[in-house]
């Protein structure tokens, strides 16, 4: 089966043909651990690993490698440990695992390799050095910087020129740069920071590089795709794009460029100050299921912004109920429906996907609807505790039904609106119609609060 991606490069979906179909690769850039991760950072997070798992089910489990870093060693941790007054060693570990926890949560497979950069800082420097040695990079006042305009292809992912981006970019200004687009690779660091020891002097690496490096040591110079939020593309993917060419010419990086659109939270930029910026850690502890997350946030084609609702929320919660108890004891079929798979491969059209998943559950097609539900990560036993009722409802409906035959003869319906609302309140979603009387558990549903309507 053919997979038609987006390169951004391109600005085309392309037919996806890997360098090494028994070893396809790629890259996406991971969290810098410093603190919680918040909502739109699992947006990256779950698009690419249904990516991953689509990939293994064409290509094969053992034929694919994923690779998604931490970055341990940044500005923003040593705030935090300075704020803090805790060792950042204490500072990454905390917060690496927060981050796999939060992603295990909403159904994401950890990748092959999950290099942290402070394990790597001795191929940043050879790597460094080399771009130094070729008249790529030059050292001043302790700084090694990038001669953006050695690299002729500069710009050519964003699709601006280095003069625009100048004119319209808010960039570094320091006396000893060559040029106001020159980047750092490396800095100073002052005794009570982080530093590794170099050719430059005790320092630590720029952010940029960091990536390029771990890319080559755990993919080659050449590799299938890297991925990342689109507010990566610029200056963080056009720089790893100059930089890595240059090290390492007789490659091409990365042949496919994918970006995931931001997200926003009941239609607007997700922020401190507006009220609605939510860690991933918050919604769990609020509640919502990480199955739910998982799939609000494939409801949304990747290429496009993702507004999260509580309505949205709600939704899914319900969908999802309905589709294990459907599921319930089945096994999955042998082989997943060419009604999600088609979806998924024509660039990873998650939200067509879930719109086959609700036509194999109105056929009844439990099977299917499981094998197809599974490769999207949803339906799985590991998200499923949340969904356990443990609640017949039937007695509620057969009770409710009654109530209401009582109701339009004496057309008296304070009971009837008692008990609807009461079923309510418990997370109960009430729907009645001539065929009967239908009950089925919805968001935050609380199988404690029937209990009083017994």
């Amino acid at each position: 089966m053919d997979i038609r991606l987006t390169n951004t490069q391109t600005r085309k979906k392309e037919v996806f043909r890997p360098i090494d179909p028994d070893n396809v690769r790629m890259y996406v850039c991971g969290p810098t651990v410093y603190d919680r991760a918040h909502l739109g950072n699992a947006r990256p997070a779950i698009v690419f690993d249904v990516l991953f798992r689509l990939l293994r089910h064409v290509y094969g489990p053992g034929h694919v490698t994923y690779v998604r870093n931490f970055t341990d060693v940044d500005d923003k941790i040593n705030a935090r440990a300075s704020d803090s007054g805790r060792p950042i060693s204490e500072i990454t570990a905390e917060t690496t695992q927060w981050y796999l926890d939060d992603m295990a949560a909403v159904g994401v497979m950890e990748p092959t390799h999950m290099p942290r950069a402070t394990a790597f800082i001795a191929q940043m420097i050879a790597m460094i050095d080399g771009l130094v040695a070729s008249g790529h990079a030059y050292a001043a006042e302790g700084h090694v910087l990038f001669r953006v305009r050695s690299y002729r292809d500069y710009g050519a992912l964003s699709g601006r020129s280095v003069d625009d981006m100048i004119a319209g970019a808010r960039v570094e200004v320091a006396p000893y740069k060559e040029d106001p687009m020159d980047f750092v690779l490396w800095k100073p660091s002052s005794d009570d920071l982080p530093g590794w020891d170099s050719p430059w002097g005790r320092g630590r690496p720029g952010w940029h590089i960091e990536c390029s490096a771990m890319a080559y040591e755990l993919l080659g110079a050449s590799f299938d795709i890297h991925g990342g939020g689109n507010d990566l593309m610029f200056p963080h993917h056009e720089n790893e794009i100059a930089q890595s060419c240059c090290a390492h010419p007789e490659g091409g990086f990365a042949n496919v460029w994918l970006h995931n659109e931001m997200l926003q939270v009941e239609g607007k930029k997700m922020s401190k100050s507006l009220g609605n910026f939510f860690t991933v850690h918050d919604l769990l502890e609020q509640g919502i299921p990480g199955e739910v997350i998982r799939f609000v946030m494939l409801s949304t084609h990747y290429r496009k912004p993702m507004d999260w609702t509580a309505d949205k929320a709600r939704e899914a919660e319900a969908t999802l109920r309905k589709w294990r108890t459907l599921t319930k004891g089945i096994e999955p079929s042998s082989s997943v429906p060419a009604s999600v798979v088609e979806p998924l491969a024509d660039d990873l059209n998650t939200a067509g996907a879930i719109a086959a998943l609700h036509v194999l559950a109105g056929q009844g097609d439990a099977a299917g609807l499981k094998a197809g539900a599974v490769l999207m990560g949803l339906l799985s036993p590991e998200l499923g505790a949340w969904a356990e009722v443990g609640v017949d409802l039937t007695v509620f409906a057969n009770r409710l039904a009654a109530v209401r035959t009582e109701a339009m003869q004496s057309k008296d319906f304070s009971e009837l609106d008692r008990l609807k609302a009461s079923l309510t309140a418990a997370g109960v979603e009430v729907r009645m119609s001539r065929a009967g009387v239908d009950l089925v558990p919805g968001a935050g549903f609380d199988a404690a609060k029937l209990e009083t309507l017994r």
